[in-house]
């Protein structure tokens, strides 16, 4: 087997984000992104390149040797409605869409670890390569798994990377157990009578009412939650139908909670239905609760952590390669793909200077990508070491 130019494939990976950088694709969205993935798989050579995975998710295979053991190797693809703010010549020419997640990034590196262990093999058993849809709001894990992923393309463990702003390039962080959170999204609709706004005693107006509950719910965590537990209840929205002069009749609260115990969803869910009932009754409204389960917890493998981290140790210099201190509450749909087989996620750095994920001004690290490409190759060599 040859081996790969570094280097040059350093600058092919720099020009494929900036190309999907230019063109982001919302979820169940990525026709553009999916073909342009699936002809850089075919042009490397890979064994079978499958697209309309779970939509438009695409899997790549590559085999070497005889053993019957496989792994996979995931990218999410899809971008944000987000207007970008930046002003690099590749920022996004999608009108209120752009990358400010880095999945333009994390796709490149998969890409370049399929080159790299195409073209210098150094496993023994099968390799997949799974670019995943619609990651940002929960679907495309569930969406492939629907579809068939583990049945058509099985494998016994399965590895994801994300670039982390804050982090310098170059380092590697992951941890045993619980590293992201669950999301649970709500939404409490109150329900009266509005009117006037010079004369409230004519009606039941909700916007007080809406004011108590949004006040009440921080209660949850603080006084009905233990501390020890981990808990966030965020109210992200309020809206309601009234106008400058006159009172609303109907206003919605929406917003979402993280944990990472089943327990503690459902002790969130119970303490918000009670709260919201109990405060709209205390202001002669009614109150309707919906609540839903978007994403669970992420659970890391304790020995396939051990496993990533022998793998970057041998990418990473020495001090670089450390355990996260507490898990984040962010929330991940590659969780879904570990209540299937085991599996490890870990963050790359993308840099201290570097705006948070989400934001406007965000931009994927071009100085990480071949340390990514290059621990997803070393993680499919360690775990199918030749016999």
């Amino acid at each position: 087997m040859a081996e790969v130019d570094l280097q040059a494939l350093e600058r092919d990976m720099t020009a494929w984000p900036r190309d999907l950088h230019a063109h982001p694709e919302f979820g169940f969205e990525e026709k553009r992104t999916s073909a342009f993935v699936a002809a850089k798989l075919r042009e490397f050579g890979l064994d079978e390149v499958v697209e309309g995975v779970g939509g438009t998710g695409v899997v790549g295979t590559l085999k070497r040797g005889s053993s019957n053991r496989a792994i996979a190797l995931r990218a999410d693809m899809d971008a944000l409605r987000i207007p970008e703010q930046g002003t690099q010549d590749y920022r996004s020419r999608i009108s209120g869409t752009m990358h400010a997640c880095g999945h333009d990034g994390h796709t490149a590196m998969l890409l370049g670890a399929a080159k790299l262990l195409c073209e210098e093999g150094g496993f023994d058993g099968t390799v997949r390569f799974v670019f995943q849809p619609a990651e940002e709001w929960g679907k495309g894990a569930l969406a492939m798994l629907a579809d068939g992923l583990m049945e058509r393309f099985p494998f016994d463990e399965i590895y994801g990377l994300h670039n982390m702003p804050g982090l310098p390039v170059g380092h590697f962080e992951t941890r045993t157990g619980p590293i992201m959170s669950a999301e649970d999204n709500f939404e409490i609709v109150l329900k009266g009578v509005g009117g006037h706004a010079a004369r409230p005693h004519w009606g039941n107006e909700v916007l007080v009412a809406a004011c108590a509950t949004v006040l009440n719910l921080q209660t949850i965590v603080s006084r009905r939650l233990s501390p020890t537990d981990i808990g966030v209840v965020s109210v992200t929205e309020l809206i309601t139908d009234g106008t400058r002069n006159a009172l609303p009749g109907l206003a919605r609260i929406l917003g979402d909670a993280r944990s990472f115990r089943s327990e503690i969803s459902a002790e969130i869910e119970k303490h918000m239905r009670i709260i919201a009932e109990g405060t709209a009754l205390t202001h002669n409204v009614a109150a309707e609760v919906t609540y839903t389960r978007e994403f669970v917890p992420l659970l890391n493998d304790a020995a396939l952590v051990d496993e990533a981290f022998a793998a970057a140790r041998t990418v990473f210099e020495p001090g670089h390669v450390t355990t996260a201190r507490e898990p984040m509450t962010g929330s991940e749909d590659f969780a879904r793909f570990l209540e299937h087989v085991p599996g490890c996620f870990a963050f790359l750095g993308n840099g201290e200077a570097s705006a948070p994920l989400h934001n406007p001004s965000y931009d994927f690290n071009d100085e990480g990508l071949l340390h990514g490409a290059r621990f997803h190759a070393a993680i499919a060599r360690r775990r199918l070491r030749p016999a």
